[in-house]
């Protein structure tokens, strides 16, 4: 303890030194530069970002290789390169070569595009179906057309790293140019690896994208009351809708509770403002029930191998009804 006492004093002054040193020093003329800088850069166009394949050691077939053996896929090494192709930079580089009269012909991805959107919408539309086997037609659709949408795969192609290799005339890339090259990229994968491989590659990285979604949104009910009842009725059971609680009646804080009853029996309940907003709330939570859709649902199966089959019979058709 005699010795512990005695070095104190020197182990105190060498821990103040240590995070004295460590506090980082930056002078009151680092901020104004800094914002100077800023203001020049805007005043000039604001920062030019320049792409990666313009720098002296890009190496195209290296990053298109990497890009293939990072998604663990065999592509055809021509395939890739054509989806990476946009048309923008193939009539910039026919102009070039008129130019010195000179011909390469090139091929650009629309066609791959074409190939792949086909191939996802046959594709996830027969995988929703399988794995929401009572979720109406419509509401599949719905899903798949969210899937589908521009926003969505530019995201994922993003994510992928294609921003960088995509050969186009203008740079940055907008969200078209990404979401129709993750296309062709699906299309060179149907053409390099078949139908399996493309399968598995579309769900892995598309239909993945329903985590954490409540499908019920992209189902579109004007009236789910009259639907519910057209639904029972052909069921050859009876429906009726009951009160079966207030509170704060004639208030800004009234509520109303409304439940749903078949064969006497209480299927769904809702609450509202008003009794209609209940009812039609209650109406809500029934046709979920139907559809297998409610709350506390499975979550969707993202391992279906294949191309799965559907059983028409089982699904509910609103357009039908």
């Amino acid at each position: 303890m005699a010795f512990v006492r005695r070095f104190m004093p020197i182990l105190s002054r060498l821990v103040q030194n240590t995070s004295s040193n460590q506090h980082q020093k930056i002078h009151r003329w680092v901020a104004p530069t800094l914002r100077e800088l800023n203001r020049r850069e805007d005043k000039n166009g604001g920062k030019i970002i320049s792409p990666r394949n313009t720098y002296l050691e890009w190496n195209l077939e290296a990053e298109l290789f990497a890009f293939g053996k990072r998604l663990k896929e065999d592509f055809d090494a021509a395939l890739l390169f054509q989806a990476f192709t946009d048309r923008s930079y193939v009539i910039k580089e026919e102009m070039k070569q008129k130019e010195i009269k000179f011909d390469i012909k090139m091929k650009d991805n629309r066609e791959l595009a074409e190939d792949g959107y086909k191939f996802m919408d046959e594709y996830i539309d027969l995988y929703l179906q399988a794995v929401l086997p009572k979720f109406p037609i419509e509401g599949v659709t719905g899903i798949k057309n969210h899937l589908l949408s521009e926003k969505v795969l530019a995201n994922i192609s993003f994510h992928l790293g294609t921003k960088d290799i995509i050969l186009a005339a203008e740079y940055p890339v907008d969200n078209y140019k990404l979401a129709n090259t993750f296309k062709a990229i699906v299309g060179a994968l149907y053409r390099s690896s078949g139908e399996e491989r493309t399968a598995h590659f579309v769900r892995d990285f598309v239909i993945t994208q329903l985590q954490g979604q409540d499908v019920n949104e992209f189902l579109h009910i004007e009236d789910p009351w009259k639907l519910l009842k057209e639904l029972i009725s052909k069921a050859g059971s009876n429906i009726e809708p009951r009160l079966i609680g207030q509170a704060g009646t004639n208030t800004l804080l009234a509520c109303y509770r409304v439940g749903i009853y078949i064969n006497k029996e209480m299927l769904s309940a809702g609450f509202g403002e008003t009794v209609n907003i209940a009812k039609e709330m209650a109406s809500r939570e029934a046709l979920k029930k139907l559809f297998g859709t409610q709350e506390n649902m499975y979550p969707i199966n993202f391992r279906l191998k294949g191309i799965p089959k559907t059983n028409p019979e089982m699904r509910y058709q609103i357009a039908a009804s």
